[in-house]
């Protein structure tokens, strides 16, 4: 793929009004800054040196199957999420946390750069920190390199999802004690014992927020015979669901396609419904914490009896979640304070302090 700008209307001061709509807000003279990248599966977020968390939008983009022309990306694009005619089409291009359409991703990792870097030919391009799932081969790795390098990035550190997490929640990764986290993101679920700068021990399992929403997808098909959106099934969760029972439970009115009438319908659904619904990618996550835990070394794991497991990414926020952990394993469990930010917030420290953080980040030249 060639060098040029992608959306010359949104860097070089032309007049397509979606892609200007926050002109306006965007940083100027950063240009060259450091930056950290939490490329995920739902939510993409930039994090740049000196001015924080500077963009976070859904990692959707929408194309043109006619002409293979990028219409949207973002949050633009997710508003489209079927609502499309024949010819557009919204698509995620990562899938589980890895780069499933690298043409894509690599096209709407160059926007976003492009996008908080509007001064982009005073200088070099930037040093870019992206993360990747613990569990991500060395393959997936390279794809995700190549897509930095392919944005306009002068080099590119990986950094471990659940490494970035554990510094952004602030615990001290550096000392010689245990300390245990679980991501969970929209494609992946992360689980890691951190000691003296390094992953003791992780589990890397492709279950997290979007199998969720696919889970209550289900559901409702099977028992109710409607066909729910993604974005409805999403709205679901955040509204009603839950991971354990709690007193006065409420219901929530779900609108969707009747698959024997083909009519719109509404049904009323229960609180207690959705939790059954979305008890199997749950048990997934709690197995994985258990099996953290059994390979965790026994002088950590005193550890973490002491400090307890802190839990980070939008599935952190699942009501009751914390609860049932702490019944399943007899732990402390604590959310972070910004659970969706701390993977970039994490990376970004990185950028912040590349001397004293660098030993935690995966890096070598760029291939030829």
């Amino acid at each position: 793929m060639g060098a040029e700008p992608l959306f010359p209307a949104a860097v070089d001061g032309g007049t397509c009004p979606m892609l200007n709509e926050r002109r306006a807000s965007m940083p100027t003279s950063i240009f060259g800054r450091d930056m950290a990248v939490d490329l995920g599966t739902a939510n993409t977020l930039v994090y740049v040196r000196g001015r924080g968390i500077v963009l976070n939008e859904p990692s959707v983009v929408a194309i043109n199957t006619n002409t293979g022309g990028i219409l949207a990306v973002g949050i633009e694009a997710k508003r489209m999420i079927g609502r499309t005619p024949g010819n557009i089409v919204a698509v995620r291009p990562l899938k589980d946390g890895v780069i499933a359409d690298f043409d894509t991703t690599e096209r709407m990792l160059r926007y976003f750069i492009q996008k908080v870097h509007r001064n982009r030919h005073l200088a070099r391009g930037p040093r870019l920190v992206v993360c990747v799932p613990s569990g991500c081969t060395a393959v997936e790795q390279r794809a995700v390199k190549d897509a930095g390098y392919a944005a306009g990035a002068r080099r590119v550190y990986i950094i471990e999802e659940p490494m970035a997490a554990a510094i952004g929640a602030g615990l001290p990764v550096h000392e010689p004690t245990g300390n245990m986290v679980v991501d969970i993101g929209g494609g992946t679920t992360e689980v890691a014992v951190i000691s003296l700068g390094g992953i003791v021990t992780s589990q890397s399992i492709r279950v997290g927020g979007d199998e969720l929403d696919n889970a209550i997808i289900n559901y409702v098909k099977k028992e109710y015979s409607l066909m729910l959106g993604e974005r409805t099934a999403e709205e679901i969760k955040m509204a009603i669901g839950s991971a354990f029972p709690v007193p006065d439970e409420p219901h929530a009115e779900i609108r969707g396609r009747d698959l024997v009438s083909g009519l719109p319908k509404t049904i009323v659904v229960s609180a207690a419904e959705i939790r059954k619904a979305i008890d199997e990618p749950v048990n997934a996550i709690i197995d994985a914490v258990k099996v953290t835990l059994d390979k965790c070394p026994p002088e950590l794991a005193g550890d973490i009896m002491d400090r307890g497991i802190v839990l980070t990414g939008g599935g952190a926020l699942l009501k009751g979640l914390d609860e049932r952990l702490r019944h399943e394993t007899g732990m402390p469990i604590h959310i972070t304070e910004r659970p969706l930010d701390s993977v970039a917030l994490g990376a970004g420290k990185c950028v912040e302090d590349f001397d004293t953080l660098q030993p935690v980040l995966i890096s070598e030249p760029r291939s030829r």
